[in-house]
């Protein structure tokens, strides 16, 4: 007994010292600002739009009951919740081996000898019962380690739900503009239909008074086709993009709630990115990406751990009796023992599964550092591209308002006798494109928001019930959301 305790102990202080290599986060070079990020001030360094909660971005109540329900019921949601229980129970049974397994067993035996070898050939029942007890000690950390790639990769399955939370919100989001966008060029086909079915029944009566060509009415009704043609077109489209949200939402197709129309979505002048640094807590797929790494760091420290002989330790307790009542006395049993387990020669094996789990380390540094390359394009990407579209919608409604004053002074030149109608159907189809173009436009800048918020990591400090629960109040200003957001602790509104 004070040798086996002698080997407990020298275990014990032998794992403070387990081979293979100790974590350290991966040193990847990076910028000291993001491309095309504005000026930060001395108030502004390291604020960003991933500070903010989601429901501070959108200004929709029908968008943000939407993403309510998506958060809830959607079928990505629910899997990545379960993944998670699957690799929380994994990390549980990695952390039981560190522990000694018990196991129970009793048995009944009846037996009778032979008479060729035994004069008395009695019935024999005999009565068993046993504890037994195996207990591997850690000397050299192979618990240890596998441990700790069963924490990370729980740790992994947490982050990548929380990344599928911000995808869901992102992509709601993009699919309700987009919808908006639709409705919005459907109104400007179903407007300009109008516009050209009154041209084409103005030029049908003065061409059958002789007072008009036929050209003109030619025209006037190939205009008339063309724009009639996309309405069902874009009716098709809006369904399809209805039924594309209820598979978000995680029910059935049928129609989607609308609110505020496309043009009166809020849209910030000035976005802050924040430190390039901050993406590697911010975005879940980058945490993802080093706990992946630590995995496979571990997994190297388990393959220098197998070089080595592994120690057990063995007991029993327990009785072998004719009758239940001598179990614990005179049939009494019990053993303890130690046991070791050397590899000798395994034919390059163990080498060749140390050079392997190197291989794999080496490989998850090297998505760890192309998932933060990647993140800074999609960052930079996405800012540049915010700025230049809102000069590009700037220049568009200048078009559309310049078209809408063509279409007026082609009418009161018409009117005037100054100009054939010609000139009339000639602008109200520069007017058509020009509004369907500004639309989507606008839908391009929305969604560049949304895309920009998902690329900085947003809702980062959000715990997980802030996800999915309940909001409270919206906040009644920016002054209070900026005072959550510098506790440490921002609130969720409740509507």
């Amino acid at each position: 007994m004070k040798a086996l305790f002698a080997i407990v102990l020298a275990g014990g202080l032998t794992a403070a010292c387990a081979v293979g290599p100790s974590y350290q986060r991966a040193e990847v070079a990076l910028p000291e600002e993001i491309r095309g990020a504005a000026p930060a001030t001395d108030s502004s360094v390291g604020a960003s739009l991933a500070d903010r909660a989601w429901w501070e971005i959108v200004d929709d109540a029908s968008l943000e009951d939407l993403i309510d329900q998506a958060l809830k019921d959607n079928h990505e949601v629910r899997l990545a919740a379960w993944r998670v229980e699957e690799a929380r129970a994994k990390a549980g049974i990695a952390g039981s081996a560190f522990l000694p397994r018990v196991q129970a067993s009793g048995g009944l035996s009846r037996s009778q000898q032979s008479k060729f070898f035994s004069p008395v050939t009695d019935t024999l029942d005999l009565y068993d019962v046993n504890l037994g007890l195996s207990w591997e000690l850690d000397f050299w950390g192979r618990i240890r380690h596998l441990n700790e790639a069963a924490l990370a990769g729980y740790l992994a399955t947490e982050e990548a739900r929380r990344g599928v939370f911000l995808s869901l919100v992102s992509e709601v989001a993009i699919g309700y503009f987009r919808l908006r966008a639709l409705d919005l060029q459907l109104e400007i086909a179903q407007r300009s239909t109008e516009a050209f079915e009154e041209t084409h029944t103005l030029f049908n009566r003065r061409f059958e008074a002789g007072l008009a060509s036929g050209l003109e009415t030619s025209s006037a009704e190939a205009s008339l086709a063309g724009t009639a043609a996309s309405i069902p077109e874009l009716a098709r489209q809006i369904a399809a993009q209805e039924n594309a949200l209820a598979v978000l939402l995680g029910r059935s197709p049928g129609e989607i709630p609308r609110g505020a129309a496309l043009g009166d979505q809020e849209l910030p002048i000035a976005i802050p990115a924040g430190l390039p640094s901050d993406l590697l807590r911010r975005r879940p797929d980058l945490r993802v990406a080093e706990q992946e790494l630590v995995v496979a760091n571990a997994e190297v420290g388990i393959a220098v751990a197998n070089f080595f002989p592994t120690f057990s330790l063995t007991g029993a307790f327990g009785g072998v009796a004719p009758q239940i009542s001598n179990l614990v006395d005179e049939g009494r049993t019990w053993s303890v023992g130690g046991g070791l387990l050397s590899p000798l020669f395994q034919g390059k094996r163990l080498r060749d599964e140390h050079r392997a789990a190197l291989a794999r380390r080496e490989q998850a540094k090297v998505r760890f550092e192309q998932s933060v390359t990647t993140a800074l394009a999609e960052v930079a990407t996405a800012l540049v591209a915010y700025q230049k579209l809102a000069e590009v919608e700037r220049q568009q409604a200048r078009a559309v308002e310049a078209n809408h004053e063509a279409v007026e002074l082609a009418g009161t030149r018409y009117l005037s006798g100054l100009a054939d109608y010609l000139e009339v159907l000639r602008a109200q189809q520069q007017l058509f494109p020009a509004e369907t173009a500004l639309a989507q436009t606008r839908f391009e800048r929305l969604a560049t928001l949304v895309r920009l918020y998902r690329a900085l990591g947003g809702g980062w400090q959000l715990a997980d019930p802030e996800w999915t629960g309940e909001r409270t109040e919206r906040l009644a200003s920016h002054d209070l959301a900026d005072a959550v957001r510098e506790s440490g602790r921002p609130g969720r509104a409740k509507r």
